[in-house]
Parts: structure tokens; C-alpha cells; sequence
């Protein structure tokens, strides 16, 4: 049987190994040879180069129900121009920390009611689709999680000083998908950023 490369499950990568007497035994020495990486319980990851890994896809994976967002999601739309290391992500479970042999995953918690809209799937390598945050909910959640209470002059320093976003990109944006969770948040930087929208005649 041909193994299933990339990211891996227990029970996949078992089955894979089925015509070994000892697959336990064999998946330790996979993992001593630095062959097979295991990510957390349940999950491994071949370390294979011929066959690149999706770090985006994995985020998915380790810790769920969970999509990419905040820092990561907005470098990777291009709204801040600096790279982010730790893949971050919100769920509706705990926060929670994974420092892994594929890097560092972070987890902070979103409320249900504010979870599910805004989430779109992207394409990374090669048949492997994963969530995260549109350009619009990044926003959202972090306003929501990072800086809630700031007044409207203070968002506005914190998006467009602090983090360097640009003014007009974020105007301009269409904010559709999630303008119901915008216009009916009470914390006060996202009723700022409901202000701002409307200034700009994103409505």
C-alpha cells in the first residue's frame, strides 16, 4: 500500500503500515529516523520535500473547530507588511499554544455567534484546502480580541500607526459578509470601526 504523504492521521498512517507484523514499532522508528514528525497526538507529518506541507492546513488540523486569523490572516492577505511566524487562529474552544516540529500555532477563543461568517478556503499546496478569515473578519476579530474597549481615535491609531495597515484598503473593503456582526457588537472599537465604514460610504 502507498502511504498517504503530508499531514497524516493515527488510524491513516496504521492502516498504511498493515503489511508490517509490528507497525507501532515501525512508526517509532520512522519518527527516531526524523522520517515521520509528529505534531501532537494523533497527528504526524512526513517530512518529505518532494511533497511540501501545508502549515496553513495543519493550523486547521491540530486544534478544532478553528480557521486562520488575526496577525497571520492579515499578513497573508497582504494588509500588514510584516511576515507572521506563529500561525494564529480563532475557535470557539479554549485558547490554547502548540509549539510544534512545523513551528508555533496559537488559539484564542471567539464567541459562537461570532465564529462562523466571514470564513473563506483558500488553496495551498496542491490539493490542500484550508480556512481563514477573510480580509474583513481578520479585522473583526482582531478588534474583538485585541483591542475591544479602544475608543475611535485609538482604533484608528491602532490599525493604521501601530499595526501600519492602509486607510483606504481598509475603507474600500467589502465588509458585507460580516457587516451584521459589525452593526451588532457592542464593544466599543468595533462600533468605531462600524463609524469609519459608514464615513467612507461602506455600507
Amino acid at each position: 500500500m502507498k502511504l498517504q504523504r503530508g499531514e497524516i492521521d493515527y488510524l491513516t498512517l496504521m492502516d498504511g503500515l498493515k503489511e508490517y507484523a509490528y507497525p507501532r514499532d515501525k512508526v517509532t522508528k520512522l519518527l527516531r529516523a526524523g522520517a515521520l514528525l509528529r505534531i501532537k497526538k494523533g497527528l504526524y507529518l512526513w517530512n518529505d520535500l518532494e511533497e511540501p506541507y501545508s502549515r496553513e492546513l495543519l493550523a486547521n488540523l491540530i486544534y478544532g473547530p478553528s480557521y486562520i486569523s488575526l496577525e497571520y490572516a492579515l499578513s497573508f492577505h497582504g494588509l500588514i507588511p510584516e511576515a507572521v511566524r506563529a500561525v494564529t487562529s480563532v475557535t470557539t474552544g479554549k485558547n490554547k499554544e502548540f509549539d510544534t516540529p512545523a513551528g508555533s500555532f496559537s488559539y484564542r477563543h471567539l464567541p459562537v455567534k461570532y465564529y462562523s461568517p466571514g470564513i473563506d478556503y483558500e488553496d495551498g499546496a496542491p490539493g490542500k484546502e484550508f480556512m481563514i478569515a477573510s480580509p474583513a473578519k481578520a479585522i473583526f476579530d482582531m478588534l474583538y480580541l485585541n483591542a475591544p474597549e479602544l475608543r475611535e481615535n485609538e482604533a484608528r491609531e491602532y490599525f493604521f500607526d501601530d499595526l501600519r495597515m492602509e486607510a483606504d484598503v481598509v475603507g474600500d473593503m467589502d465588509f458585507s459578509g460580516i457587516r451584521f456582526l459589525v452593526d451588532s457588537c457592542a464593544k466599543s472599537s468595533i462600533r468605531a470601526l462600524g463609524r469609519y465604514l459608514k464615513e467612507r460610504g461602506n455600507v
